[in-house]
């Protein structure tokens, strides 16, 4: 067996960030790489992910989460390879997805990881199409807003990691019409030329609720919500009677000092017997095998499609992060230390 590397460069959060993230909160650190204790395993990071939930973390409050810890290694999904095994059932050589990324090697509890399949699709996607952030859209459409066929469906962030899985979902499933928001003329022509959706929009180029009116002219009938604020409230002022909104983000608040106001036009939810309803994904694992099936198939088909946008280096962790927040991504945000 080859000799273990000696050190680990790792991402600590050393102060809370009040509203946007600055570099100075965050510290990238060496710490010892040691032989797996019993029923562990060391893992060495192929991809880790960078996500909008993980800025809640970095808030010392209590929410559905544990808030980061000063001074220790940040948490979130990665994808690796088992370069050594105290562990029954994992081999060095395995590959394996578990919850301890922004770090180059990580010792993992071996309950806690689970191993993937490097040949039924790229490593990568089990951050994303494949994993937390593909169940999360599969889960919040069809589960939580009960999307059935000829429903008229709108996502806002749809270029992002979930939102452009959302609006092909429903696309496959017999949507009678797919509306996007996205955040550049770019994103929009991304969406409508590649993702397959109806209509999009940048919500930078006027009023959301205008636009979202001359996008679906007879109303939706399930929003997904990844931005919150202006998009929600337009989606309220859309959506016909019965309508289903998944509230899964609202990333346009994350970094708001002051409370954010709430949509002015709540009461229109009593006369359209509308139905709004938070969602976390780990709510849903009992989907995992049903989505898996059938998204490996539409991916293996070509139905469905996919972006990544890919940082090199685990240096640029948190130009990733910061990056994420301010939607220059298109499609899951990942950080590579293949190199």
């Amino acid at each position: 067996m080859s000799a273990l590397p000696t050190s680990s460069r790792e991402w600590h959060l050393i102060a809370r960030p009040h509203g946007w993230p600055k570099a100075e909160d965050f510290a990238l650190r060496e710490a010892p790489v040691t032989e797996p204790g019993e029923g562990r395993i060391l893992v060495r990071n192929h991809y880790f992910s960078v996500d909008p939930y993980m800025r809640g973390r970095m808030n010392d409050v209590k929410s559905y989460t544990p808030p980061f810890k000063l001074d220790h290694p940040m948490e979130g999904g990665a994808v690796g390879e088992v370069i050594a095994s105290s562990a029954e059932g994992f081999a060095v050589g395995d590959h394996v997805l578990h919850g301890l990324g922004w770090r180059e090697y990580a010792e993992v509890p071996a309950q806690y990881a689970t191993k993937v399949d490097a040949s039924l699709a790229p490593l990568s996607t089990y951050l994303g199409v494949l994993g937390m952030t593909g169940l999360t859209a599969y889960a919040g459409l069809f589960d939580v807003a009960s999307f059935k066929e000829g429903d008229a469906v709108f996502v806002s962030g749809a270029a992002g990691a979930v939102g452009s899985q959302v609006g092909q979902m429903a696309r496959l499933k017999g949507a009678s019409r797919v509306i996007g928001s996205a955040g550049s003329d770019e994103k929009v022509k991304l969406l409508v030329e590649e993702y397959g959706f109806d209509a999009a929009f940048n919500y930078k180029n006027g009023p959301v609720a205008q636009q979202l009116k001359e996008a679906a002219p007879d109303g939706i009938d399930v929003y997904f919500d990844n931005v919150g604020g202006d998009h929600l409230e337009a989606a309220i002022s859309s959506l016909n009677v019965h309508g289903r909104a998944t509230i899964c983000g609202m990333i346009a608040q994350y970094n708001n000092t002051e409370p954010t106001p709430g949509p002015r036009n709540l009461a229109m939810v009593i006369g359209k017997r509308l139905r709004l309803q938070g969602m976390l994904v780990n709510d849903h694992k009992d989907l995992q095998p049903e989505f898996v099936r059938e998204v490996a198939g539409w991916i293996a088909s070509g139905e469905l499609k996919y972006n990544e946008t890919v940082v090199e280096g685990i240096e640029n962790g948190y130009d990733a992060f910061l990056g994420l927040l301010r939607g220059e991504n298109t499609g899951k945000m990942i950080v590579s230390l293949t190199q």
